[in-house]
C-alpha cells in the first residue's frame, strides 16, 4: 500500500557554523558561533519520534563522510593543509537537509509506474555540489527494489536543489497528482538555485505527464528577501496549498494555472500585511511539514518552535485553526540547532509515498531504532565546534570514528 514516508537526515557530528549558504540570513546570521553537534542530532531524533507517535510513517538517512578528503584531493589539497574557506566546506553536514536529497515522483504520476528520484547537484553552493555521489549511493541503497528508479543528477550548470522546490497536489498520495517545480531566475544579490531547465528534464526523466506537470517561476522578491528555496514560502499536502502571497513571480497567473491543472485544490494564502515576508523566513511558518493526521484527523503543521515566539505568525495560524481552516492541529518541535544553521522541519525530510515494504529495512525508524541512534549520538557526537575545531586532526578522528560507529550499529558499514 502506498503511503507517504518521511525520510529525516540524521544530523552528523561535524554540524558546524561556518556561514556557507549565500542567501540564507540564519546561516549568515549565526555565522562563527559555537555550534552544538549532540544536540543538533538528539533534537532531529526527537523530531523522528514525535512523528511516529502521530502515526506517521518514518525514515531516515546516515550523514555523509565528512570531512570529505577525496574531494578536496582533486582540487590539490587535504583536509590538514585546505585554507580554512576550502576547509570549512568539506567539513559541511549539511547533507542533513533531505529535502535537497532528491525530487521525487511517486509511482502513480509516472508514465512506467515506479517511483522515481533524481538525485540533485546542488551545483550553485560549492560546500553542497560535493554532496551527490554519496547521497546516490545511499538512494540507490535505500531503494533498490524495482519499484524506484533512481537516476543521476542533471549535469552542471543547471542549478537542481530537490523537493525544497516542488510540490505536489492530490487528493490522496496513493493517487495521481499535479506536480509543480518552482524554478527561479538569477539576479540580485543572491543566486536563484533552480534552474528551469533542470526541472523541466527532471520531469522528462520522471515520465511524468506534460498535463500535469507544471512550472511556476518563485518570486525575486522572496529570494532576495532570504528565501532561497520555495519550500520557505510555501508547502503542499494532498489538495492544500499553504503559500505566502509573495511566494511566486506572478501570483495570480501562477494561482490560475495551479487551479486548471488541479481544480479541488485549497490555496491558503497567508497576506504580506498579516505575516511580513521577513516574519515568515524567521520563524520558518512555511518550512513546515504539513501532514495528512492517520484516522480522519485532517492536517497538522509540524512546524518550529520559533514559530510561537514571532506574534504576528502565532496570531496567524490561532485563528486559522478556530476558524477552521484545513490546518487542524499546530505542532511545534525543537529543531533550533538546524534553525540556527538555516534549515527547518521540512528541510530535515525528503517525503517518499511510497509502499514500506518496499523499501530497505535498515533505513525505516522505529522507537527502537531510534534509542540505539540516541545512545551512538549520545556517546560520540561532539558536544561543541568551534570554527577553528576544524583544523583539529584529532576532532577529524573523532568525528570520522562517530560515524562509522553509527553505520556499524545500523548495519549500513557499506555506506562507509
Amino acid at each position: 500500500m502506498l503511503t507517504e514516508i518521511n525520510f529525516d537526515g540524521i544530523i552528523g557530528p561535524t554540524h558546524n557554523y561556518a556561514g556557507l549558504s549565500q542567501g540564507n540570513i540564519a546561516s549568515a546570521t549565526h555565522k562563527g558561533d559555537a555550534s552544538q553537534p549532540r544536540a543538533a542530532a538528539l533534537q532531529g531524533i526527537d523530531k523522528m519520534r514525535h512523528n511516529l507517535a502521530l502515526g506517521l510513517p518514518q525514515g531516515f538517512f546516515m550523514p555523509l563522510d565528512r570531512p570529505d578528503a577525496p574531494w578536496l584531493e582533486t582540487l590539490g589539497t587535504t583536509p590538514d593543509s585546505a585554507e580554512p574557506h576550502l576547509r570549512a566546506q568539506a567539513w559541511s553536514a549539511s547533507s542533513m537537509w533531505a529535502a535537497n536529497a532528491a525530487t521525487v515522483s511517486p509511482a502513480p504520476d509516472s508514465a512506467d509506474g515506479k517511483c522515481h528520484l533524481t538525485v540533485a547537484n546542488l551545483v550553485t553552493m560549492p560546500h553542497r555540489s560535493h554532496e551527490w555521489p554519496g547521497t546516490l549511493a545511499q538512494l540507490r541503497l535505500a531503494f533498490a527494489d524495482p519499484a524506484f528508479a533512481v537516476h543521476a543528477p542533471v549535469p552542471a550548470p543547471f542549478g537542481d536543489e530537490g523537493a525544497a522546490n516542488h510540490m505536489r497536489l492530490c487528493n490522496g498520495h496513493d493517487g495521481a497528482g499535479v506536480e509543480i517545480f518552482v524554478y527561479g531566475i538569477g539576479g540580485g544579490r543572491f543566486p536563484a538555485r533552480q534552474h528551469l531547465d533542470a526541472s523541466k528534464a527532471i520531469a522528462r526523466h520522471h515520465r511524468l505527464d506534460p498535463a500535469r506537470t507544471l512550472f511556476i517561476r518563485q518570486s525575486d522578491t522572496a529570494i532576495q528577501g532570504g528565501a532561497f528555496h520555495n519550500d520557505v514560502v510555501a508547502v503542499a499536502n494532498e489538495h492544500v496549498l499553504f503559500t505566502h502571497e509573495t511566494a511566486f513571480e506572478d501570483r495570480e497567473a501562477a494561482h490560475a494555472e495551479i487551479r486548471a491543472a488541479f481544480p479541488a485544490v485549497e490555496i491558503v494564502e497567508v497576506a504580506a500585511s498579516a505575516v511580513s515576508l521577513p516574519d515568515a523566513i524567521k520563524s520558518y511558518l512555511f518550512n513546515a511539514q504539513l501532514v495528512s493526521l492517520p484516522d480522519g484527523g485532517g492536517m497538522g503543521l509540524v512546524l518550529p518552535s520559533e514559530a510561537r515566539e514571532t506574534p504576528s505568525v502565532w496570531r496567524w495560524l490561532e485563528a486559522h485553526v478556530a476558524g477552521n481552516g484545513p490546518i487542524r492541529r499546530l505542532l511545534p518541535v525543537n529543531v533550533r540547532q538546524s534553525m540556527a544553521n538555516g534549515g527547518g522541519p521540512a528541510c530535515l525530510r525528503l517525503r517518499v509515498v511510497a509502499d514500506p515494504a518496499t523499501v530497505d529495512p535498515r533505513f525505516m525508524a522505529d522507537h527502537a531504532k531510534l534509542d540505539r541512534i540516541a545512545e551512538v549520538v549520545t556517546s560520540h557526537w561532539p558536544e561543541a565546534i568551534a570554527p577553528g575545531d576544524l583544523a583539529s586532526t584529532a576532532l577529524l578522528a573523532d568525528v570520522r570514528r562517530a560515524r562509522a560507529t553509527l553505520l556499524d550499529a545500523l548495519g549500513l558499514s557499506e555506506l562507509g
